[in-house]
């Protein structure tokens, strides 16, 4: 594993206060084991085309480089045997990395993070710890983990570039955000303790894109693969984008490709994406919003 590093002036690389956001689609999607689930990976790729994707639980050491190269992606990967990982994909835009691993505790060796400048913007990537049970150090080191979280979510909105943390939160907000939520006050993805850190870190100026653009509707990006959960959509929204201030101006459709966690072995999540219009990074632009209702990810025209 690299050694995490940061660079010293972030805002060089988005042209300061006069930045210009490029029109793009950045997606976030928990492959679940990027090498057994290849094959779902490139398919919804070259279904979709984003031009960048935040993947979680790689669940490997190694990387399938060639044939996402060969999709038309370059890639920056932070891999560990089994569990976690953490990889960012552009599709014909430069990526530079500036940082793998969360700062904030140097015994921490799990791969939960990488960053990297891409096209005028900084894109975060994230797996936070699930946490479970409740009422064990699994559960503080995920209070822990956020904590380091929001310390850094606060320097990076201070650095004044724009920016996406994109990833697998394990945490549903609000009840709207989990089925059947009685059943979840002491599961470590609801607890109100972990509910309140993810307030926290959005109260510091990050805009909940998903949510944002679809505030009173039950929308999941998970489904267990038990009690046939996905044709039940007994589901959880627990996948986010959060955009610093200039991206937010600049919001302009979010969804969830459903369809794909219905795929032959797939992840139980399914990938979630936003669109950002072009333009000054300072001035807002929402230019539309996604049709309402199960199916999402069809812009309206």
């Amino acid at each position: 594993m690299l050694a995490p590093m940061i660079l010293s002036h972030p805002l060089a690389l988005f042209g300061g206060a006069n930045a210009t956001i490029a029109a793009m689609k950045i997606a976030t999607f928990n492959v679940n084991g990027v090498n057994g689930r290849l094959p779902v990976l490139l398919r919804w790729l070259k279904e979709t085309s984003p031009d960048v994707v935040c993947l979680q639980e790689l669940k490997s050491e190694t990387f399938p480089q060639s044939a996402v190269r060969a999709a038309g992606y370059e890639a920056i990967w932070s891999g560990q045997k089994s569990w976690n990982g953490v990889a960012i994909l552009a599709r014909g835009k430069g990526m530079i990395e500036t940082r793998r691993a969360l700062p904030g505790d140097e015994d921490d060796l799990h791969s939960r993070y990488i960053e990297a400048a891409v096209d005028g913007l900084l894109i975060g990537c994230l797996y936070l710890p699930n946490g479970n049970p409740f009422r064990s150090e699994k559960f503080d080191f995920k209070l822990r983990w956020f904590e380091r979280l929001i310390a850094h979510g606060a320097e990076l909105l201070a650095s004044g570039a724009p920016i996406v943390l994109a990833g697998d939160y394990n945490v549903m907000p609000t009840e709207l955000d989990v089925y059947k939520p009685e059943r979840w006050v002491n599961d470590a993805l609801f607890r109100v303790e972990v509910r309140a850190a993810f307030s926290r870190l959005v109260a510091q100026g990050w805009t909940d894109a998903l949510r944002t653009l679809h505030p009173g509707e039950r929308i999941y990006t998970f489904w267990d693969y038990f009690r046939n959960a996905y044709a039940r959509d007994a589901g959880l929204r627990i996948d986010h984008l959060l955009l610093s201030p200039s991206v937010a101006a600049r919001l302009k459709a979010a969804g969830v490709d459903r369809a794909v966690r219905g795929w032959e072995k797939a992840s139980d999540h399914a990938p979630v994406w936003i669109e950002v219009a072009e333009g000054a990074a300072g001035r807002p632009k929402r230019t539309s919003r996604l049709s309402s209702g199960r199916r999402l990810g069809i812009k309206n025209p």
